[in-house]
């Protein structure tokens, strides 16, 4: 019975999977075959804490990870610091390029919804202060105003 129990939990966090594209490219084109919303986020994953905080308290949420599952294309475009963690130089190089289009005041962090053709909807400058919900309800209105 507990493997049964621990197999439906395994089960349904599967169901939420939010992965996070690193190739734009890719996340275009996945998004103009899905007819979703690109959210383009910019973050120093091992030095920022705002958005380290970001992703914990917002993007890990059940309700984000769903939202995002039905509407939106995720990319992380990422500025570590560490040695240890320095991305290969491609990967840097594109979100340097993603930087100067979409981010050239160079903020941290900074969320921004693009169309399927990479064209700015909305941007959040730093940690957003509202819920997920309001988080949500902000992307959808934004969406709606696009329509």
């Amino acid at each position: 019975m507990r493997t049964l129990i621990v197999s439906l939990v395994m089960v349904l966090l599967c169901a939420f999977t939010s992965d996070w594209e690193t190739d734009f490219a890719l996340a275009r084109t996945k998004a103009q075959k899905e007819k979703k919303y690109i959210l383009l986020n910019f973050s120093g994953s091992d030095w920022c804490g705002p958005c380290i905080r970001m992703k914990h308290e917002l993007f890990e949420e059940a309700a984000f990870k769903a939202f995002a599952d039905t509407s939106l294309i995720l990319v992380n475009a990422d500025f570590p610091r560490q040695k240890k963690n320095r991305l290969p130089k491609a990967q840097q190089d594109q979100n340097d390029q993603l930087a100067e289009a979409y981010n050239p005041a160079g903020s941290f962090p900074y969320t921004v919804l693009l169309d399927e053709n990479g064209k700015t909807i909305k941007a959040w400058d730093g940690f957003p202060k509202e819920s997920v919900g309001v988080f949500i309800n902000e992307i959808n209105q934004a969406i709606n105003g696009k329509r």
